[in-house]
């Protein structure tokens, strides 16, 4: 076998690689070989099937095989000895058309290759973490809310305002028709909460105990039930009671509602979950204060591929946000502007980086990590997580979607532990203020 280089250009390579007729054929023979103990064939007993024989049935299909691996080999041998890796997979194409059974086999494969990355100091990184305390006000502020979610409703006299909740009876039509799913009884909607179709509560703001009233109203265009979706609808709604909002008092049976033996306990427990909501985005602030600092000190050349994947990803992504009623693919193509580039490049850098230290560092994500991340993801897809799994399992492509941010989280902690990090007491303000310039990027 034959392999000679053809481009070097940048992170560009190029090479030429020719396997003999002989070669092919030796790997035909000893696949043979390994095969002919279980081969059997009508008048031969098992494994006594002559060579030829074999050779005459089975070579044409095993020479394809052996062309396969033989180049794979090839290429593997190539990236061991001469230590490079592939920015993205290689191209590889068979430059002989006409070949046929006799003649030796050309091959061109071409490929980025991933830069040298230079070593970092990471001792020399200085970074600075927020640090927030719940403060009582927080405490109080978050008690409140947690109360408005126990508040209970009395029957009132007078009209239902927003904020009241409404008992009715009601039965939907389209056309004067009524549809599935369109009717109730006893049915409590609280106005203002949005749980209803758009416009549906706000026509029953006024509404008194005993009144009948008509709501008509539109299903969106995108409504989960299709035969429903774009209709006009008219709901024939009998009110039977109009009840106001009672707040729940702030007091020790408001906290063995929500499992604290008391009040202290609840703002205790109230407290603990704010600071570690406080820490996760204390760390998010933090990372990305890392991320900006090896931006600047790191530089090296970038491979063209992987920037313009990205780009186009960014610029995808960007797209579909700012045309969130778009759901398919079906659109013009996107081009990716100059900011997206820019974005693009400190991405890759910073990725390549983080990738050759967690591998320097042996950094791994355990079997447990990916299964507890896996079990993470697979509760929002609620009543289909064993169908989530088994796509995991079948999908390599998702299982690496999976695992790259735990790798790149179990990075960033181990950059973490070298790096000089100071504390820095901050308010809840400006942890705010902070997270909020995390968007900017």
């Amino acid at each position: 076998m034959q392999v000679t280089e053809t481009l070097n250009e940048g992170l560009k390579r190029g090479y030429a690689i020719t396997v003999t007729a002989a070669e092919l054929e030796a790997k035909v023979n000893e696949k043979l070989a390994e095969a002919q103990p279980e081969i059997e064939m009508k008048g031969f007993r098992k494994g006594k099937v002559p060579m030829p024989l074999l050779k005459k049935q089975f070579g044409a299909r095993l020479l394809g095989e052996a062309m396969q691996e033989t180049i794979d080999g090839a290429m593997n041998k190539h990236f061991e000895e001469s230590g490079q890796r592939p920015a993205m997979q290689p191209e590889v194409k068979m430059t002989n058309d006409d070949w046929k059974e006799g003649d030796d086999v050309h091959v061109e494969m071409s490929y980025e290759a991933l830069p040298e990355i230079p070593e970092v100091d990471l001792k020399s990184v200085s970074l600075e973490k927020l640090v927030v305390k719940a403060q009582d006000a927080d405490i109080d502020e978050a008690l409140g809310n947690l109360a408005s979610t126990a508040k209970e409703f009395e029957t009132k006299d007078g009209a239902a305002e927003n904020g009241d909740q409404v008992v009715m009876d009601f039965v939907g039509k389209i056309d004067g028709t009524p549809f599935d799913g369109g009717a109730a009884e006893d049915y409590p909607l609280e106005l203002g909460s949005n749980s209803f179709i758009p416009g549906f509560e706000d026509q029953l703001v006024g509404v008194k105990a005993g009144e009948e009233k008509a709501v008509t109203v539109s299903f969106p265009e995108e409504y989960q039930a299709p035969h429903l979706a774009g209709k006009e609808a008219v709901f024939d709604c009998t009110i039977k009671e109009v009840k106001a909002a009672k707040a729940a008092e702030i007091n020790d049976e408001l906290a063995k509602k929500f499992g604290a033996d008391d009040l202290s306990a609840l703002k205790a427990q109230i407290g603990e979950r704010l600071e570690a909501e406080y820490t996760g985005a204390a760390r998010a602030v933090l990372k990305r204060g890392l991320l900006d600092a090896l931006d600047k000190i790191v530089t090296f050349e970038l491979p063209p591929s992987l920037v313009d994947a990205e780009a186009g990803q960014i610029a995808h992504q960007l797209w579909h946000e700012e045309n969130a009623h778009v759901h398919g693919h079906d659109h013009p193509e996107i081009e990716p502007t100059d900011e997206h580039k820019k974005l693009a490049e400190r991405r890759v850098r910073l990725g390549l980086l983080l990738a050759e230290i967690g591998r320097k560092a042996e950094v791994q994500v355990s079997d447990a990590e990916f299964t507890q991340a896996v079990m993470n993801q697979a509760r929002q897809y609620r009543g289909q997580e064993r169908q989530f799994f088994e796509f995991v399992q079948q999908n390599p492509q998702m299982q690496q979607q999976i695992r790259a941010p735990l790798f790149e989280d179990k990075v960033v902690d181990y950059i973490f532990e070298l790096a000089t990090i100071a504390d820095k007491e901050a308010s809840k303000d400006d942890l705010q203020k902070a997270v909020e310039a995390l968007d900017e990027e």
